[in-house]
């Protein structure tokens, strides 16, 4: 068998290993035991999103965890960072999000939150897979009253819905602003339009009406047409979609253009800088921002940190250096005074708080930030080859970043989720770094290819 975290904790096709109900329950125990060894009274949170694998993991995952003494409460569909607040919020000692994210319906997951609502760190990730992967748990099931229970929390969303509305100014309103809301299909799709109705908002709601299977079908922040059309349909202020999840969060601003996480992050970033609130007046980002988000912060005397992709990295980042504000060119959005994950819907509220202060529409205020042009390209691998066994690969590496030189960048990684390769080619000239891009995608694929069939 093989390993079972990858960047952002267990993810595969549901019902096939390792997202199978055996495995699960067995991590389910190990969860359990691990964190029956560290607390006296353990009580742990089970949320998901609306894929319909999810009845069937998070019973199984129960399972597990009752069946070595610790209780479980299900919280029901609910975004990744409402889980991460309720896990504080009710003192659990951890909370568990069922969900694949952005995945296809088919895909599945599980991801930890420790008891202070952060992802639980790569050591504990090690050794519950150790437990998983070569451990007997059965030694460990206790019987009759000493069997956990299951309960279900009827509140859930009106919970993280009142945390979400005390965040955003008592001063401001919502009232005369004209907004869509694309939910994916997904874990946002009661708690969203619930927010943004109580504060006033007229509402258009699209993705709304999960079936198991239409998650992240052609909608939410992966596939941003139809929120597009719908903006310009209505004459919206503003489009706001989010992944399936709901932990990060893309904008069609009031021209019915799109607005990446990089652009967001200029417009809180510098706004923050005018407000003396941006901390150490630094932002945190990874490897993929594109490269006019640190020109734009440097213009108001900000600076950015890059970490390796992934949310988590970001939010390490942002502990170490504490650093408020951080995220992903995909959306994820972190604003530590407030959160301690990525949060589509609260960073909703906060970008509208900015566009109500400084009286601006979102058009107008991501004119902050000029992309340089950029492409990123991503094929399908059937095996992650390392890096060091591509010889043809790191040669194109080497000799574009000459080519390229201080005015460019190029990136060749794989998913940590996926099985993808990804590449990434900043430059001055569009066509130049196209050409690129697909050249070294050939050599890639050539190249895993031939190394696979050598193994």
């Amino acid at each position: 068998m093989g390993k079972l975290f990858g960047t952002d904790g267990v993810r595969g096709k549901a019902n096939v290993y390792p997202m199978s109900p055996d495995l699960v329950l067995k991590l389910g125990q190990a969860i359990g035991i691990y964190f029956k060894s560290r607390y006296p009274h353990p009580r742990i949170l089970i949320g998901k999103d609306t894929r319909r694998s999810g009845y069937m993991l998070e019973q199984a995952l129960s399972s597990g965890i009752c069946s070595v003494g610790v209780d479980t409460y299900f919280l029901g569909p609910l975004p990744t960072p409402g889980i991460a607040y309720l896990t504080r919020g009710m003192r659990a000692c951890a909370g568990i999000v069922i969900s694949a994210s952005h995945n296809p319906f088919a895909d599945n997951g599980i991801k930890i939150f420790s008891a202070d609502g952060y992802k639980l760190p790569d050591e504990a990730e090690i050794q519950l897979e150790d437990m998983v992967l070569t451990q007997d748990l059965s030694i460990n099931l206790p019987t009759n009253m000493d069997i956990g229970r299951a309960k279900r929390i009827e509140d859930a969303i009106g919970q993280y819905a009142v945390f979400l509305k005390e965040q955003f100014p008592k001063h401001l309103t919502l009232e005369g602003l004209r907004i869509v809301l694309d939910c994916a299909h997904g874990s946002a799709y009661k708690v969203a339009p619930k927010v943004f109705e109580e504060l006033g908002a007229e509402l258009f709601v699209i993705g709304n009406h999960p079936d198991g299977k239409n998650i992240n079908d052609d909608c939410g922040a992966l596939y941003p047409a139809k929120l597009k059309e719908n903006v310009k349909l209505y004459k919206a202020d503003i489009g706001l979609g989010y992944d399936g999840d709901a932990d990060r969060l893309i904008v069609i601003d009031d021209k019915g253009e799109y607005v990446d996480g990089d652009e967001i992050l200029a417009i809180c970033g510098i706004h923050f800088l005018k407000k003396n609130k941006l901390n150490h007046k630094t932002l945190v980002s990874t490897i993929m921002s594109n490269k006019g988000l640190e020109i734009a912060l440097a213009r108001h005397g900000g600076t950015m940190l890059r970490t390796k992709v992934g949310d988590r990295y970001v939010v390490e980042e942002m502990r170490k250096g504490n650093f408020n504000l951080g995220g992903e060119q995909s959306g994820h959005l972190i604003f530590k005074d407030f959160s301690t994950t990525g949060d589509g819907i609260l960073a909703s509220l906060i970008l509208l708080e900015i566009m109500l202060e400084e009286q601006k529409t979102i058009s107008d205020l991501k004119k902050c930030m000029e992309h340089i042009p950029q492409v990123a390209l991503n094929f399908e691998v059937k095996e992650k080859i390392p890096l060091e066994h591509l010889p043809e690969v790191q040669s194109f590496l080497s000799m574009t970043e000459q080519q390229l030189g201080s005015e460019g960048r190029i990136l060749f990684r794989y998913s940590g989720t996926e099985n993808k390769a990804r590449i990434m080619i900043e430059g001055p000239d569009k066509a130049i770094i196209e050409n690129l891009a697909a050249e070294l995608a050939v050599i890639a694929k050539k190249e895993i290819q031939e190394q696979k069939g050598k193994r």
